[in-house]
């Protein structure tokens, strides 16, 4: 059965959009798809059926966004990268997100 696990919009120790403020969405997005790719070059080897994508949620403010890494909890290659993901994600941007941020 697939399941997921939040990882995030942005690395922990760094700032990140907030729902409700202006050009939520565009930031939001642009800050997700920089994370997701510094986590598939953080995380290379990826199982079959695992994979990270940008997921929405609901919030009294509006709708935010996060990373998750999706994965088969019946498969346990799957699962352990998943939770390996979650305990070891990057604390900071590295220097191609922060180029994908600033359009470099």
């Amino acid at each position: 059965m697939r399941d997921y696990i939040n990882i995030g919009a942005t690395p922990s120790d760094e700032e990140c959009a907030q729902v409700g403020t202006p050009n939520y969405p565009e930031k939001s997005k642009a800050e997700c798809r920089a994370f997701m790719h510094q986590l598939e070059r953080t995380f290379p080897d990826i199982p079959d059926g695992t994979y990270f994508t940008v997921k929405s949620f609901p919030h009294d403010f509006g709708t935010y966004r996060e990373v998750v890494v999706s994965y088969d909890e019946d498969d346990e290659e799957s699962a352990k990268f998943a939770y390996k993901v979650e305990s070891e994600s990057p604390q900071n941007w590295d220097e191609e997100a922060k180029k994908e941020l600033h359009g470099g």
